[in-house]
């Protein structure tokens, strides 16, 4: 059995928080929303509002038809200028 539509939204947010380095705590400001609000929508007890897709769709730069399609179209629709830097993810990892 697949993931549920909820489901994959949760996985695609949290893909795209990991991607982008976005915090809990910077989603919650886009949405208007407190970090507790956001962490129960990503816990699954509150469910994600259809305006809460349209702007992380817009905050992200994709369509919201890309962030409800999962986690892998909607990190590759990613403009690449909201990516977190690779250089900065591995600075000091050699170290």
């Amino acid at each position: 059995m697949g993931l549920t539509l909820e489901e994959s939204l949760r996985l695609t947010v949290a893909a795209l928080m990991q991607v982008t380095g976005d915090s809990q705590r910077s989603v919650a400001a886009v949405l208007g929303l407190t970090q507790t609000q956001v962490s129960r929508r990503q816990s699954g007890a509150v469910s994600w509002s259809l305006r809460d897709v349209d702007v992380l769709a817009e905050h992200y730069g994709i369509g919201a038809l890309d962030l409800l399609a999962g986690p892998t179209r909607a990190c590759e629709a990613l403009p690449a200028d909201r990516r977190r830097s690779v250089r900065a993810d591995t600075k000091g990892a050699s170290r």
